[in-house]
């Protein structure tokens, strides 16, 4: 498989902006009113917001890759820029993950979960969460396969709604051994 993963830089800003709309589209756009959508892609994925987040150094992006076109991209906080517990020194936050429809079965979402754990391992993190919109059982059942537990819940506004997001999260042990790629090919 020709998978690559690089990490998103400022220079990245415009495509970056165009993966984030049309992965988020794809995703949520079935089950969410258009205005609330546009509301939603306007504010969190305009050029500016984007270049602001890339230039935050508690915050990283990642691209990956599939046959030289890129697939999806992971986001990932930590300190500071948590979005729960701000400042928790022992935990890494994946704030976004998201694969295009086209690329997804394909285990990509599985490399970006071990870059991740890698980023974690690497900085010493105990613990791995994410927040995952409770009426996406398909992304709730990866993470569950990926041995992420549900631990609470908090609120994301989509436009004008309120929707409840799962608070999902995984104990990290030793180097190594959360490689999930590995575990589940």
């Amino acid at each position: 498989m020709a998978v690559k993963i690089k990490q998103c830089t400022l220079k990245d800003s415009s495509l970056l902006q165009k993966l984030s709309y049309e992965t988020f589209n794809e995703t949520f756009k079935a089950q969410n009113k258009p205005e609330n959508m546009n509301a939603y892609l306007e504010q969190a994925f305009n050029l500016q917001q984007v270049e602001k987040e890339l230039t935050y150094t508690s915050s990283q992006f990642y691209f990956i890759y599939f046959k030289n076109e890129a697939a999806g991209y992971l986001k990932i906080n930590v300190d500071d820029a948590l979005s729960e517990n701000e400042g928790d020194p022992e935990s890494l936050e994946i704030e976004r993950i998201y694969i295009k429809n086209k690329f997804q079965k394909l285990g990509l979402g599985k490399h970006l979960l071990n870059k991740a754990f890698e980023i974690a391992n690497a900085q010493n993190k105990t613990k791995i969460w994410l927040g995952v919109w409770e009426n996406n059982a398909g992304a709730i059942a990866f993470y569950e396969k990926m041995g992420f537990i549900r631990t609470g819940a908090h609120p994301f506004y989509m436009g004008d709604e309120e929707q409840i997001d799962f608070i999902m999260t995984k104990s990290l042990t030793s180097k190594g051994e959360n490689d999930v790629y590995s575990k589940t090919f």
